[in-house]
């Protein structure tokens, strides 16, 4: 009997079944997450990431481990099937059209995934504020403050150069600030009133308690 090394990659998952099954156990829980944080509906968060492992039966052969790690890669082509699918959904006049091809799940599956769900939330919160950023500069920044990827594996799940990806999260974090400061000199200036009554009231306790 054939035999596939442990932590066989991306070429070999393309070509072999056993190393695909091995290559999969070792990143489905990763790739869920990473679909979870932008979808919040246990059937999409399915189906996305089998659509993700199915791409690495075409794809596998361009992974280069010069080029980032196999999870930087793997996230590249999760971005690209997720944005396939809103742009799709986004074409589509009826939602019925979108449910009667897909997969059941069995009650235990939804569970897993509604937890992975919950799990995420603080992530999609995350990306939603990013949501009014340029394509390019939200991209990266989803990866490195989001999804912890370093600048390079960024750069290699996007297919761009490290120097771009680091101006565009300059960028990025650069408009994130500016889009803030209103928010927290409003939050501010609500609070003013709040604290000068508390620090009325500490006056007056202190004052009390003297007598």
């Amino acid at each position: 009997m054939k035999k596939t090394a442990r932590g066989s990659g991306p070429a070999a998952a393309a070509r072999d079944p056993a190393a695909f099954e091995e290559f999969y156990r070792r990143h489905v829980n990763e790739v869920t997450r990473f679909v979870a944080r932008r979808s919040e509906d246990p059937h999409d968060v399915a189906d996305l990431t089998a659509e993700v492992f199915l791409a690495v039966i075409d794809s596998g052969h361009t992974y280069r481990k010069s080029r980032g790690s196999e999870t930087a890669w793997l996230y590249g082509i999760a971005r690209n099937v997720v944005s396939a699918e809103r742009r799709r959904a986004a074409r589509e006049a009826r939602l019925t059209s979108r449910v009667a091809g897909r997969r059941l799940l069995e009650p235990d599956d939804i569970s897993r995934l509604e937890d992975k769900l919950a799990a995420e939330h603080e992530g999609r919160a995350a990306l939603a504020a990013m949501a009014d950023l340029p394509e390019g500069e939200r991209a990266v920044l989803e990866l490195v403050a989001v999804d912890q990827l370093s600048i390079a594996e960024a750069a290699a799940a996007l297919g761009i150069k490290p120097v771009t990806a680091r101006v565009r999260l300059h960028r990025a974090r650069k408009a994130l600030r500016a889009a803030a400061a209103p928010r927290v000199a409003r939050r501010d200036e609500e609070w003013e009133p709040r604290r000068r009554a508390a620090a009325q009231l500490s006056v007056t306790g202190s004052a009390g308690s003297g007598n």
